[in-house]
């Protein structure tokens, strides 16, 4: 059978090597952490969210990100430091203003497909990921956003998205331990939540068990494509007979080392998981995932004792430092939001998003009849895996058909 690398043991990679195995590929899963999903995949917002599936390709975000450019604690924050490769990514973003309805309206159609596919792998694994189909709940508090929300609300529909407007005291029904300043929301029931990190490396654990070679905690140096397969360093070089990049903000230097340009910026989101250590708090909690979208912070319940509410985009190129000014509005948020909660024992985290300018994935092949793409995700990486990992699975297959010859290589079929 042929031979695949997949770089990334991340969400994307995981789900991909899921799409390879099960179509039959000998896979091999490289990443640098000794554990499947400890970096992007560690601790996000927990949404699956598919009515979140709005692109940021407007030009509000930018006036915003010029507004809050001096602004440390901003929801959005960019570093005025100059450098090419965030300006080259900021021109291409700007140049894709235009493709926001269309891009969002994929997204939603991507974000809706994907659904199946968690589901099988969920069941087929076994893995307990403290899933809940709970939905998800949008609330505004200002005209402006409502009046925003509305015009989206059709977008998602376009893309298959059922999400119904809500009043205020249908909000507050929905979520009774909800405190604001609130003047109503939107309501998808179909969207749910779960623990990316759990989900990620019960699968990988599974995947292991049937057959899929992870090899954790050994950095990918080098890579190099040659006649008859590509060759992956990592301490010693291995031959395969393809390869697909789901490495995250890795995946743009792994791509220049193959000939491909993959313009994936690191966007650095925050969380805290605020762990629910007693019974007034866990009564008080949220049990409904919601979505501020003023504050653009998103709250969900993972279990009975702990919350994940997450948040803020920083633009400050490769930069996991975890600071305490990006920190403290989630917080406060929490305390503001659910005054009830404990928030004396707090975890913070922070995880690079790998996005492309026009906030769409990369899903599909390189120059080279043996490289294949599966990354930048952005902030949906959760919400579109299953779907991205289908379609870059169907793509390799199609690619490479079983052929055994002396020797037992594998033959590519090159395309008509």
């Amino acid at each position: 059978m042929p031979s695949i690398a997949v770089l990334g043991a991340g969400i994307t990679g995981v789900t991909t090597a899921y799409s390879l195995m099960v179509r039959g590929f000998d896979v091999t899963v490289y990443d640098r952490q000794r554990y499947a999903g400890m970096e992007t995949s560690f601790a996000n917002g927990g949404q699956l969210s598919a009515s979140n599936a709005e692109v940021w390709n407007q030009w509000s975000t930018v006036l915003k990100g010029i507004k809050w450019m001096l602004q440390g604690d901003a929801p959005l924050f960019v570093n005025p430091r100059p450098g090419w490769h965030k300006v080259s990514w900021m021109t291409e973003f700007l140049a894709n203003i235009p493709r926001y309805k269309t891009n969002t309206v994929k997204t939603a159609r991507m974000a809706v497909s994907a659904r199946a596919g968690l589901a099988e792998m969920a069941e087929k694994s076994g893995v307990d990921f403290d899933f809940s189909p709970a939905g998800i709940l949008h609330f505004y508090k200002t005209e402006k956003d409502l009046k925003h929300a509305r015009m989206v609300n059709g977008l998602l529909a376009e893309g298959g998205l059922e999400r119904h407007e809500l009043t205020v005291q249908e909000v507050l029904d929905r979520e009774p331990t909800l405190r604001g300043d609130i003047i109503g929301g939107f309501w998808t029931e179909s969207d749910s939540t779960g623990d990316i990190h759990k989900f990620t490396m019960g699968l990988a654990r599974w995947l292991e068990a049937e057959g899929v070679t992870f090899k954790l905690g050994m950095p990918v140096t080098d890579l190099h494509v040659r006649d008859d397969g590509v060759y992956v360093e990592c301490g010693d070089e291995t031959r395969f007979d393809g390869v697909v990049v789901s490495a995250g903000v890795a995946s743009r230097k792994f791509a220049q080392m193959l000939g491909d340009r993959v313009n994936i910026y690191p966007v650095k989101g925050y969380s805290i998981t605020v762990n629910l250590d007693d019974a007034p708090s866990q009564a008080a909690a949220p049990t409904t995932s919601l979505l501020d979208d003023k504050a653009k912070i998103v709250a969900s319940r993972l279990g009975k004792n702990r919350l994940r509410i997450a948040g803020t985009a920083e633009f400050n190129g490769e930069n996991r430092d975890i600071l305490e000014r990006r920190v403290r509005p989630l917080i406060k948020w929490c305390e503001e939001h659910f005054p009830d909660v404990s928030t004396e024992n707090c975890i913070p985290w922070a995880g690079l998003r790998p996005m492309m300018p026009n906030m769409m994935p990369r899903v599909g092949p390189g120059k080279n009849d043996r490289v294949f793409y599966n990354t930048g995700h952005g902030h949906l990486g959760w919400t579109l895996s299953p779907a991205t990992a289908d379609v870059i699975g169907a793509t390799v297959a199609a690619r490479f058909r079983r052929n055994t010859v002396q020797g037992g290589a594998s033959a590519i079929l090159q395309d008509a």
